[in-house]
């Protein structure tokens, strides 16, 4: 039978959960039906681990950038268009913002049959002025030729029918999956690498050092803290635009013993074993992956209420949600957990317990191969 040629279009491979989940996915994904492609922006941490999937063709683009640039993500546009012809593209799926853009629209000046669009948060936000309304105006019109919106938490499909982004039929939800088996580690020794004893008190987040996740504000969190429960420590994975600017909040705050600074890490199962409470200080997000990966590890989570985040954290059950930038407000619920072991390990339990079967990889492989199939069945009169 006929394989169906499926392009993928992301704007970067750097360390972030849509970057990750798209690799979970073409990995996984049955090359026997699928002839992958991945168009993607020529550098990124996660390309060596693209180029290393079975059966995967990926293609660097000489122009496609996060920052925008009219005429570079015009000529991006039309080097899709040329992939997509050159390899007779069926169905174009993309991922993250711009290159959501820049794809669905080269796939339907290409008359491509099928095109999908995952929505990992929106690309507009409350904290936009100047280009919210151009944003959104943009994602209701590609949304008019988008055969299906794959959203990840009820939350996005709601917040984009509230802004008339597509019919309600138009969206399709698909959890994203966690190879649960990665995180049930347990790394008794591992603590040693940051210099951490096994009595530490250890509090984490894991994130991209960018204006969205807003890490100065877990450095503020620190601080308050320190004055209530001395010696905790604070251990923060990532970097990024803002390092620079956090390392001189430390210094300020007097924050150098307590505040681990550990750069870009692959081995997360592990960094999530050794911590005892994580937290997330994101000004706006869809779903975050990584809370979904330290309830994977039995972790209590203290969050900032960015929308999504609401489908899986149940307050006082699985964790607690603050309002985003009240720094008090994270301190007051995050104390408590501190002080008390039974209380993070029940809050652990139950956080675990609460994703089931629904975020799991296998179900998310299954169900987005099975939307692949029915639209290519629909529109392209054949399904091997």
């Amino acid at each position: 039978m006929q394989k169906i040629n499926l392009l993928y279009v992301i704007t970067k491979l750097e360390l972030g959960g849509a970057q990750k989940q798209l690799l979970s996915l073409i990995k996984n994904l049955d090359k026997e039906k699928f002839n992958p492609f991945l168009f993607t922006a020529k550098d990124g941490l996660l390309v060596s681990e693209a180029l290393s999937i079975n059966g995967l063709t990926l293609i660097k683009s000489r122009y496609l950038e996060r920052v925008l640039s009219p005429l570079k993500d015009t000529l991006a546009l039309f080097e899709i268009y040329r992939v997509i012809k050159k390899n007779k593209i069926n169905i174009v799926h993309t991922h993250s913002s711009k290159a959501g853009m820049l794809g669905r629209w080269a796939a339907r000046l290409a008359k491509v049959k099928v095109i999908l669009h995952t929505v990992h948060g929106w690309s507009f936000n409350d904290s936009q002025r100047l280009w919210r309304t151009f944003f959104i105006w943009l994602e209701r019109l590609s949304a008019y030729f988008t055969d299906k919106l794959i959203i990840v938490s009820c939350h996005d499909k709601q917040k984009g029918l509230d802004h008339h982004i597509g019919r309600e039929d138009k969206y399709s939800l698909i959890r994203y999956g966690i190879n649960y088996t990665e995180f049930c580690v347990k790394e008794q020794n591992f603590r040693k690498t940051f210099g951490l004893s096994p009595r530490d008190l250890v509090v984490g987040m894991v994130s991209c050092f960018k204006p969205q996740k807003s890490p100065q504000d877990f450095i503020k969190l620190a601080n308050l803290i320190k004055q209530i429960l001395p010696g905790i420590k604070f251990l923060l994975v990532g970097d990024g635009v803002l390092r620079r600017k956090m390392e001189r909040l430390i210094s300020e705050f007097n924050l150098q013993k307590e505040i681990i600074l550990t750069g870009w890490r692959r081995d997360i199962p592990q960094i999530l074993s050794t911590i005892d409470v994580f937290v997330l200080t994101s000004l706006w997000e869809g779903l975050p992956i990584v809370v979904l990966e330290a309830m994977a590890a039995f972790k209590p989570v203290v969050a900032t209420h960015t929308g999504g985040i609401s489908d899986v954290i149940i307050e006082g059950r699985t964790g607690f949600l603050v309002a985003p930038g009240d720094m008090q407000e994270l301190s007051d619920k995050l104390i408590p957990l501190l002080k008390n072991e039974n209380l993070r390990k029940q809050i652990g339990k139950n956080a675990k317990d609460c994703l089931g079967a629904d975020f799991s990889l296998e179900n998310m492989v299954k169900h987005t191969q099975n939307l692949y199939t029915c639209l290519c069945l629909k529109k392209l009169r054949y399904v091997n």
